[in-house]
């Protein structure tokens, strides 16, 4: 148990992005892990993709929570989670291969729903173009996944993975509607005749992953409420960014999930009265992957150096990320919908050599001020941003750790941030690795 419950207090925390992902939530989930007992996702899927570095090694997680690096933690994947149970089994396995033993460490909610090989081809027809907006999708199966959740008896869970016996009948039925729907959706003769597609395919892919993964399989709700009474201290990790939510992002181009402190009761199974502490992770500057508005995009040679010099492309999918200036606009709807009370800022580092820097402070719709996001995608991608323009830094500041010792223009960057988005940043990032951190006393 770690040292903090030798205090007596609990100090349960949730890490959200506050951006459309890829934020470096992965780095400050791993950070803070050294002080918690467990480390739970609540919502998401294979979509995610959290990158963790120590020393010379880099780990890209998906579907295991960033905390599973940290061999005091227990790592919980809970049931708002849609899991490839093939994808997880291979996360597992490559995890095991680099020393890092995973027994009694991990624990899957038997109520997590499981995304099947028919998600992930429904996944592609319905962004292919031919309907409505293209929305970018990561191909993973997880809006599909969510869906037959919400239709249920067509769903299927841990706990029937589990009971696999008992569900063959159903798994069949459902794999006979799943190709008709998909043929009528325009899937091509050798989509629908993959292996991987087919009953026996599938039924063979869930007995093969039954055996990895069955023992990991429990009741995470009942079990979290104990270890809450018994003093464990908990980290609730968000997969996907705030403007990524189903209902609070930049809809359509969304995730479909509550990525928020929202998503947190619901999605982990536990009081809505339990989290105090939300840790919100945003970079210096602001990206996206994928489709969809993007009001402080840089479509210029600065927004080049911010993607080269971040490294930024996606560790799920490699696709380059797009890259512009902080937005004050959409960090401080993040702020209030997102439960943060005290922010990350990652990526300082990237921003070193510029001679200014920018920031986001309202936008222009037709003409009238507005300071808060619209509804309406495209009015969003109507809107001409404000920026404010500040000093740059010079300096490499990849080697200072304290705040003191970053430039002058650096700490005033900050500040004028924190005034502009209503909270106070915590914690600064001047690197990948986790000693490369800025803690600044609260």
């Amino acid at each position: 148990m770690s040292s903090a419950n030798s205090h007596g207090q609990q100090k349960h925390t949730c890490v959200v992005g506050m951006g459309w992902g890829d934020e470096g939530k992965g780095k400050i989930v791993d950070l803070l892990a050294g002080d918690f007992d467990v480390v739970i996702r609540f919502n998401g899927g294979a979509n995610a993709g959290h990158t963790v570095r120590i020393g010379d090694d880099a780990f890209a997680l998906h579907l295991l929570p960033s905390g599973v690096l940290r061999e005091q933690a227990v790592s919980v994947i809970g049931p708002g989670v849609v899991v490839d149970p093939a994808g997880l089994v291979e996360e597992m396995v490559g995890l095991e291969s680099r020393g890092i033993d995973l027994t009694g460490r991990l624990l899957i909610s038997d109520r997590a729903h499981l995304v099947m090989p028919y998600h992930k081809l429904e996944d592609r027809l319905r962004d292919s173009g031919s309907q409505g907006k293209k929305i970018g999708t990561t191909a993973k199966g997880i809006g599909p996944c969510y869906a037959e959740k919400m239709l249920r008896s067509s769903a299927f869970r841990m706990v029937d993975l589990v009971h696999l016996d008992r569900n063959t009948d159903r798994l069949r039925s459902v794999c006979q509607r799943k190709r008709s729907i998909l043929e009528s959706m325009g899937a091509e003769e050798a989509s629908l005749n993959d292996e991987a597609l087919t009953f026996d395919g599938t039924l063979s892919m869930l007995q093969s992953v039954r055996k990895k993964l069955a023992g990991h399989v429990r009741d995470t709700t009942t079990w979290l409420e104990h270890s809450v009474r018994e003093g464990r201290n908990l980290l609730f990790e968000s997969a996907n960014g705030m403007l990524l939510d189903i209902d609070h992002g930049t809809f359509p181009y969304v995730t479909a999930s509550h990525t928020g402190l929202n998503g947190v009761p619901s999605g982990a199974g536990v009081s809505p009265h339990l989290v105090r502490r939300c840790v919100g992770v945003s970079k210096a500057y602001a990206t996206r992957v994928g489709n969809g508005p993007f009001p402080s995009e840089l479509h210029d040679e600065r927004g080049d150096r911010i993607r080269e010099v971040g490294r930024e492309y996606g560790t799920t999918t490699g696709r380059p990320r797009r890259c512009g200036w902080l937005d004050a606009v959409t960090l401080r709807r993040s702020v209030v919908l997102g439960g943060v009370t005290e922010i990350a800022m990652m990526h300082m580092d990237t921003l070193s050599g510029l001679p200014e820097v920018g920031i986001c402070t309202g936008y222009r719709l037709r003409g009238q001020l507005i300071g808060s996001i619209p509804a309406d995608s495209d009015d969003l991608e109507a809107v001409e941003p404000v920026f404010e323009l500040v000093a740059g830094w010079q300096e490499d500041v990849s080697h200072v750790r304290r705040f003191e010792d970053l430039p002058v223009q650096a700490r005033s960057y900050i500040h004028r941030v924190e005034k502009l988005v209503g909270a106070t940043i915590s914690m600064v990032s001047v690197g990948p690795e986790r000693n490369q951190t800025i803690h600044r006393s609260r």
